[in-house]
């Protein structure tokens, strides 16, 4: 499997995320069955996946047919264009000037990833005229509604494998989504519910600054200092599925270095810091500028400079 290949597999809208329907060979389907076991494990053991998918998209995993207010969300052109042929006689277009307004000549629609494609079996040999431009329009419309049907059973198979996927029907989308990814927002007083001290007594003013820094941080940095401290992007909904308590160690380093954190254990190391403007500076600088974890990219980093006679490292 190749990062070429996976990306291919996901067409982004409005930093969203929709199913590639030409994403259909058997490798293909492969992947997307390996989405629905990742998936399956992030429910199960209720650690949350960063996957910005479409709406429309767990609607359908939860096996709640789309209607065409869906299509709209994530291809509003496309439905304004099937509106136009089909009402387009209230602007005075008649079966003598129809050809002459729309380019279509066949029943053929746009797919969402951009292919021309037929919207029924044969359509290329059905002429698109005035008098059956309602047709087209539902086959278009049609098309649309099931065009990943094979990809969404294919990742319902992978979640079979992890949890039972008839209770899927039992749940709305918005709750599948919170189920896989947790809390769209990175909250502060979730981690303090699950945070354990060490070296340091919660009273401590670099515990007191360093609260009053995060609730101060925007969402985006937030989920960097979420990054940077656990390797995920987003926390679970409610403080009793984390499975790992949220470490603050005082460590005893110089007072202007940066701080350092261990991923694995949800570990955030911090200097003795002289103010609470240091120390936000500092965070700041680290969430912004780490590019490794737990210095795995460092070491290969370093090596690979090693071998090159490259004495340059990178933070």
């Amino acid at each position: 499997m190749t990062r070429q290949t996976t990306l291919r597999t996901f067409l982004s809208c409005e930093h969203r995320y929709l199913l590639n329907p030409a994403a259909s060979c058997d490798s293909d389907l492969e992947l997307f069955t390996f989405l629905g076991i990742l998936m399956g494990v992030a429910i199960r053991t209720r650690k949350p996946l960063d996957l910005h998918l479409a709406p429309l998209v767990w609607k359908q995993l939860v096996a709640v047919p789309l209607v065409p207010e869906d299509i709209e969300e994530v291809d509003l052109l496309f439905m304004q264009s099937l509106r136009g042929i089909r009402d387009i006689h209230e602007s005075g277009v008649d079966e003598h000037t129809f050809a002459e307004i729309i380019p279509i000549e066949s029943f053929e629609t746009q797919s969402a990833d951009g292919r021309f494609v037929p919207t029924c079996p044969g359509g290329h040999n059905i002429h698109l005229t005035f008098m059956n431009r309602t047709e087209y329009v539902e086959s278009a419309l049609q098309y649309r509604l099931h065009e990943v049907d094979h990809q969404v059973a294919a990742i319902r198979e992978g979640m079979g494998w992890i949890i039972p996927v008839p209770l899927l029907s039992l749940l709305t989308a918005e709750k599948l989504e919170q189920m896989v990814c947790g809390s769209k927002e990175v909250s502060i007083e979730m981690l303090k519910k699950v945070v354990r001290y060490r070296e340091v007594e919660p009273t401590d003013p670099l515990v007191t600054w360093l609260w009053s820094t995060l609730e101060s941080f925007s969402r985006e940095e937030r989920v960097l200092f979420m990054r940077f401290v656990s390797g995920r992007s987003r926390l679970p909904t409610t403080a009793s599925d984390m499975s790992q308590r949220f470490q603050i160690v005082k460590v005893d380093r110089e007072p202007n270095s940066l701080p350092t954190a261990q991923t694995c254990f949800f570990q955030l190391r911090l200097p003795s810091y002289t103010g609470p403007d240091i120390l936000a500076d500092r965070l700041r600088y680290a969430i912004n500028n780490c590019r490794s974890i737990d210095l795995d990219n460092y070491m290969l980093t370093r090596n690979t400079a090693e071998d090159d006679g490259d004495d340059e490292e990178e933070f």
